[in-house]
């Protein structure tokens, strides 16, 4: 790939070393001493690159392909041009991903905005009371409020707003722009640019003269390994929490509602909806653009459609598709029954003109 200057190649790791690394096979040992400095593209990659394949439409692309090393899967050795080693794995995307972290582990977090050599920036605010702990960074112009908790390993990004009382864990990311109030936050967490965290839900009743604002007292509690997206917003509870599950990952613009407790390890797209109170079990994927009804319970393992509608319950295990969601095997056929109805109409108009 083009190296560019936000992230430089890595200084170099041996073929034998990546594959000890990733839990790959390197089918000619003869090339463990081959060197690798940076991951890319199959059609883009060059010497010191390695690369990865999923399925025979990468063809084309090996055919441009001039990587020190491919990861794939046992179907797919019989593509990798002859001269480049191959990386065996179970899941190559997987080992890939592992290869990536060690090559560029700059690129798993947030940039970092300012370079200054003090951990706690002179441009920042920190309120006396705040305790942080040793190794904490506060760039410029970040504010953390009275008797805030921040643990050691965890960056504070150039005005990001850590309001009263709040607790973030060690070795997190709160990347630039980010706000975050009313809420404990567990270790490992990355929030990124612009995210909202804890402001108060959407809650009102009918007046006399118009709405009447509901007290939002909740907090918004989120658990380990949780990467929160740029521009995302995650409302505090009216009068319990919003949970978000340990290792669950959530895409930019993303709008949680008030009460909403999400599982651990799932993983929701872009512009998805959660509204309030809805219950969302472990290992969920949520495609992108989709809305999800309040008060309703999503089970363990569903997987829901892009811009699908989910207006009630989810049985465990499903996959959901369409508006209002339904067995996404029920959608595909409508869908492809309607499209066959569509044809039909146009060849008839079409033989009625001739």
């Amino acid at each position: 790939m083009e190296h560019n200057h936000f992230f430089p190649p890595h200084s170099g790791v041996t073929l034998a070393a990546l594959a000890a690394h990733t839990g790959a096979e390197l089918t000619d040992a003869a090339k463990g001493e081959t060197i690798i400095r940076s991951v890319s593209p199959v059609a883009r990659a060059k010497a010191g690159d390695v690369c990865y394949i999923l399925s025979r439409r990468n063809r084309d692309d090996l055919l441009t392909c001039n990587a020190s090393a491919i990861f794939c899967e046992k179907a797919l050795v019989s593509l990798v041009p002859a001269h480049i080693p191959v990386l065996l794995a179970k899941s190559a995307q997987t080992a890939f991903a592992l290869a990536g972290a060690l090559l560029h582990p700059e690129g798993l977090r947030p940039v970092r905005m300012t370079s200054e050599p003090a951990n706690i920036s002179p441009a920042a605010y920190v309120d006396p009371t705040a305790r942080l702990e040793d190794g904490v960074e506060v760039e410029a112009m970040a504010v953390i409020g009275a008797h805030a908790e921040v643990g050691s390993g965890t960056r504070i990004g150039p005005g990001a707003v850590i309001g009263p009382g709040v607790r973030i864990g060690r070795d997190c990311t709160i990347a630039a722009g980010a706000t975050v109030q009313v809420a404990l936050v567990g270790n490992n967490v990355i929030i990124h640019n612009g995210a909202r965290i804890g402001q108060d839900g959407f809650g009102y009743a009918p007046g006399p003269r118009g709405m009447i604002k509901i007290v939002q007292v909740g907090r918004v509690i989120i658990q380990d390994h949780v990467e929160i997206g740029a521009n995302t917003t995650i409302d505090r509870g009216t009068m319990d929490d919003t949970v978000i599950g340990e290792g669950t990952k959530i895409d930019n613009l993303v709008q949680v509602g008030h009460n909403v407790r999400i599982g651990r390890h799932c993983g929701i797209v872009s512009q998805v909806g959660i509204a309030g109170s809805t219950v969302i079990g472990d290992g969920v994927m949520i495609g992108g653009a989709a809305g999800v009804n309040g008060h309703i319970k999503i089970g363990d393992g569903v997987q829901i459609a892009a811009m699908s509608g989910v207006l009630a319950d989810v049985p465990p295990g499903e996959k959901y598709g369409g508006v209002p969601a339904r067995p996404l095997k029920d959608y595909l056929r409508e869908v492809a029954e309607t499209l066959s109805r569509y044809d039909s109409r146009a060849k008839d108009k079409g033989a009625s003109n001739d």
